[in-house]
């Protein structure tokens, strides 16, 4: 089994998401839609009877937590990948361990494989044959829409389970957590501080639990024992809000999207929203006002000809 998936802190240099990651389900805060109690998945783990399955979610949402538990807590053989700085090579001999396993042990193999975007078609399709037969159960994760980065045969013979972006009271749950564990969180130190503050930092992080939790310990050092974290604090710490944007990803589109739909449905709070969101992030002035144009020629159209003109 892969050190990412040992569950037992060892090192207490360790950083805090790392020590608090989740070691059982009920742990998995805010994704009680994917892993509460009677979903496909919590029941699925709980038997041991994993199928092949992709996680798809945004940053910090606990994909790679949600894999550590099933390594803890299944029989079968876990292996840990990154598609990022891994070869068709390194894939071909583990399903071959994979198939020697299955003969000598009777032992299925569980290859979890982060970044699974990351792969190329060839990449994607050596894996086919193993999942197919049941060879290797395939864990994969991503952040990126499934839908255009995996495989279409590939993506067929996978579940898909979406893990939602954290609320604040969420990621308040996991910073509250953290604050009162004696044993790898910070409870040793007493620190104060109150749930208000707490979910403050859940709207700093937009929805990431890493994040969140090295915010937390950032702003830990920063107070004595038995302090209080406040929110001046946190700002010293955090210095501005942090979006998560990527130019290239599905936030560029969702946020480029959500602003055509707000400046369609004549909401100028959500456009300015979504617009200074687009500029605090670097958002290249040009593709803006391209979009901006677009809407005035296609949206508004006839309905207002001096739309465009403006």
């Amino acid at each position: 089994m892969d050190s990412l998936f040992d569950m037992t802190p060892t090192n207490t240099y360790e950083p805090l998401p790392v020590r608090m990651r989740p070691t059982k389900l009920d742990h998995l805060y805010g994704q009680e839609k994917a892993v509460g109690k009677g979903t496909f998945l919590r029941a699925m783990v709980e038997k041991d009877t994993i199928p092949s399955m992709l996680f798809y979610g945004p940053c910090g949402t606990g994909k790679t937590t949600l894999a550590g538990i099933i390594a803890k807590v299944s029989n079968s053989h876990f292996v840990n990948l990154n598609a990022t700085n891994a070869g068709i090579g390194e894939l071909r001999t583990i399903i071959e361990d994979a198939r020697k396993r299955v003969r000598s042990l009777q032992q299925r193999t569980i290859l979890f494989l982060d970044e699974i975007h990351r792969f190329n078609k060839s990449q994607q399709d050596v894996l086919l044959p193993c999942v197919e037969d049941g060879t290797i159960i395939l864990i994969g994760a991503t952040t990126e829409n499934p839908f255009f980065e995996v495989n279409r045969p590939l993506l067929s013979r996978l579940r898909l389970i979406t893990l939602e972006a954290l609320t604040p009271k969420a990621i308040g749950q996991i910073l509250r957590r953290a604050i009162t564990d004696e044993e790898v969180g910070l409870g040793k130190r007493h620190l104060q501080v109150t749930d208000e503050v707490l979910e403050d930092v859940g709207i700093f992080v937009n929805g990431d639990g890493r994040m969140a939790l090295n915010i937390l310990e950032q702003a830990a050092a920063m107070v004595p024992d038995e302090g209080m974290i406040t929110i001046e604090v946190l700002e010293k710490v955090v210095g501005r809000r942090i979006y998560t944007y990527d130019k290239k990803g599905d936030s560029h589109y969702d946020t480029i999207s959500a602003f055509i739909k707000s400046m369609r449905g004549s909401d100028v709070q959500a456009t300015v929203h979504y617009l200074a969101r687009m500029i605090e992030a670097g958002e290249d002035p040009n593709f803006i006002a391209r979009r901006i144009v677009i809407c005035a020629a296609e949206d508004v159209g006839l309905a207002d000809p001096q739309a465009l003109i403006l």
